[in-house]
């Protein structure tokens, strides 16, 4: 129940940021399969800096609500999209609750015969030496083939992995599988 609270927490201060800072830029993504859904609102607090959050709630392996805090560095051309940073992960499952602080980001290169078109993937890992309460590490990565509809909404199919390893628990797969998403950009 205390990490439910904290994931609640964490979602209502994701809020309050995305509201309070002055946005350039952002983008507000949904994604989901048979057993999750995961939704995500970014904003960018000054020139190639962003900051958001996302909520996952899956039933795949165990219950499972995920919520996450990040803040990236980031850059967009025409040739590519990048961003590097922090995370803030808090998980609360069947198997344990806690949070750390990960590091990792996302990558997606626009094929040049076809320039609404873009594949790449994200990935943050979080070590033991960051974490709270039962995690001990975490990870999770995905894979995805993006295609612009309109100028400013992006539909996907992808494949995300998320695995944590909670004390006096082996490691465990939260959520895996295919999904498919939509990305609004403002």
């Amino acid at each position: 129940m205390t990490a439910h609270r904290n994931i609640l927490g964490l979602s209502a201060a994701i809020l309050a940021a995305s509201l309070s800072a002055p946005a350039l830029a952002g983008n507000a993504d949904l994604n989901l399969n048979t057993e999750a859904v995961q939704g995500e609102l970014n904003g960018e607090i000054s020139n190639g800096v962003q900051l958001g959050g996302g909520i996952l709630s899956s039933d795949d392996h165990d219950d499972v609500t995920a919520g996450h805090i990040q803040l990236l560095g980031t850059e967009r051309t025409s040739e590519y999209d990048v961003g590097l940073g922090a995370r803030w992960s808090q998980y609360d499952t069947d198997h344990g609750d806690g949070g750390g602080l990960g590091l990792g980001g996302y990558g997606y290169y626009y094929l040049p015969g076809a320039p609404r078109v873009s594949l790449g993937g994200y990935g943050y890992v979080t070590p033991d030496v960051a974490t709270s309460n039962d995690l001990e590490h975490s990870y999770e990565y995905g894979l995805r083939a993006r295609y612009q509809v309109i100028d400013n909404v992006e539909g996907y199919v992808g494949y995300r992995k998320v695995k944590a390893d909670f004390e006096n628990r082996d490691e465990r797969t939260l959520d895996s599988g295919p999904l498919v998403g939509m990305r609004l950009q403002f």
